[in-house]
């Protein structure tokens, strides 16, 4: 079988977190009954004429600084004229030839490697409206319904540069974009609503060949598990089909998350399909500097630059820096937290260990997280002075999630205090050589497990409370 080059580029739609929508008044609110934030502008009934909402300009100006973009002080909008039944105008509004953001770009690290993926452009758009299927995919629907609450939501497109090469690259860029989005709070990047989605365009071409292959364009994918799914998948037929001397369609096709599978939709268009042509009823948009310099100003620290913090003040593996930035929520935690204890390593440890495990289980984020990011600190504070042991600090974590207690006052009202007398765990530490002898004689001969069968019925007689690295050192001592 011959070897391909995968060639991945990643169109995201992100919704702007405005209160109103692109071109009028109505909420962006989600979740209202079916077509109830309509009007005249966004239903597209004859004579209505849209006004720019500005906060859509001033988002789009701020996404495009944060991921290194020249942003363009003259920028138009443009219809792109196509029939579908979510759109109900016929004609969505968008930008076409003159953007307003261009040239940026996003670094990514994978297996601790860092790649720069380049983006083409930004531009500001509408949204359609939703189609509701009778079925699970639009492929097995007898009938769709539509709402149309969703139409005029703005929108900024980012297109990247075809520069990934792997599920794993698509996947660590849109986890970059999605944090620098959430961290200048211009998208609240709820993907199980809609408010973030990806479509991915993915092409096949053989080792040694100068010119990518076609692309197949998977539409609306919603998680970072439908994401890799699909490219997976992707890559698998397409490589089967020019395995078997075919060739490779230009096409839209649709990811059905049920049987694992892409599905063809229709051809894929080009950009002279959709008629484009300048909106007549909107101005250009024009941006001097000094709008430019202001949004520029106002960038909050960024998930790079976090991490760079991270890193150099404290000392964090740059794997751990990346995942505690990865959301803004939980970097916000990590900050408060780590104010409260003198052990950012350990805190680190417990973030991305218990907590995430945690939060994995019972589905929820470090935002809906019970125990306070002061008690946590608390907590590894309590580790690192020696007063709880590791496996007795799990004990009091799972109290603390229950209701956020002080874990100081939970140690007290459960007993648990780890026993650090050298007196009394010698005692215990004698008892138990004395029931096994034959261990110790293991031990000298070079059995590891000895030891640990050893520390291990220390703990077993000190219900776990005696102090572990005393135990360990005592042993030694003692049986050498």
């Amino acid at each position: 079988m011959r070897k391909y080059i995968t060639v991945i580029g990643l169109e995201v739609h992100a919704e702007l977190k405005t209160n109103s929508k692109a071109f009028c008044s109505c909420s962006t609110e989600f979740g209202g009954d079916p077509n109830t934030h309509v009007c005249p502008v966004c239903l597209g009934m004859p004579g209505a004429l849209p006004v720019l909402n500005k906060q859509v300009v001033e988002f789009a100006i701020r996404a495009g600084l944060a991921v290194n973009c020249d942003i363009k002080k003259f920028n138009k909008f443009d219809r792109k004229n196509y029939f579908y039944p979510d759109l109900s105008k016929n004609y969505q509004i968008s930008q076409f030839d003159k953007p307003i953001c261009e040239e940026g770009h996003i670094d990514i690290l994978v297996d601790g490697e860092e790649k720069r993926i380049g983006i083409t452009r930004i531009h500001m758009e509408e949204d359609a409206g939703k189609l509701v299927h009778s079925g699970a995919t639009i492929s097995t629907s007898d009938s769709s319904a539509v709402d149309y609450n969703r139409a005029g939501v703005p929108l900024i497109e980012i297109v990247s540069e075809p520069d990934m090469r792997s599920s794993e690259e698509a996947r660590a860029y849109l986890e970059q974009l999605k944090a620098i989005l959430e961290y200048t709070d211009v998208c609240d990047c709820k993907m199980q609503e809609g408010s973030l989605r990806c479509d991915a365009n993915i092409s096949l071409m053989p080792e040694g060949a100068t010119e990518f292959g076609t692309r197949a364009e998977i539409k609306n994918l919603n998680s970072f598990r439908a994401l890799v799914r699909a490219i997976e998948y992707e890559i698998a037929r397409q490589a089967e089909i020019l395995e078997d001397g075919g060739h490779i369609v230009q096409e839209t096709r649709t990811w059905d998350d049920v049987n694992g599978v892409t599905l063809s939709m229709r051809s894929k268009e080009e950009a002279h399909d959709y008629r484009y042509f300048p909106e007549p009823d909107l101005v250009p948009v024009e941006i001097d500097d000094a709008w430019i310099e202001r949004v520029q100003s106002e960038l909050p620290e960024l998930p790079a630059a976090r991490q760079a913090r991270l890193i150099a003040d404290f000392a964090l593996p740059k794997e751990q820096a990346a995942l505690i930035v990865s959301t803004k929520a939980m970097a916000q935690y990590f900050d408060e937290a780590v104010s409260a204890t003198k052990d950012a390593k350990g805190l680190a440890n417990w973030l991305l260990g218990d907590v995430s495990a945690y939060l994995n289980n019972e589905d929820i984020t470090i935002s809906e997280f019970k125990v306070t990011p002061a008690n946590l600190g608390e907590l590894v504070d309590l580790i690192k002075e020696g007063v709880l042991s590791s496996k007795l600090a799990k004990q009091v974590f799972g109290e603390m999630v229950k209701e956020n207690h002080s874990p100081k006052a939970l140690v007290k009202e459960l007993g648990l205090e780890q026993v650090s007398d050298a007196g009394a765990i010698e005692a215990i530490v004698d008892e138990v050589l004395a029931e096994n002898p034959q261990s110790i004689i293991d031990f000298k001969a070079g059995k590891d497990r000895a030891l640990g069968f050893l520390v291990g019925q220390i703990m077993k007689k000190s219900k776990g409370k005696a102090n572990p690295n005393m135990v360990n050192d005592m042993l030694k001592a003692k049986m050498q």
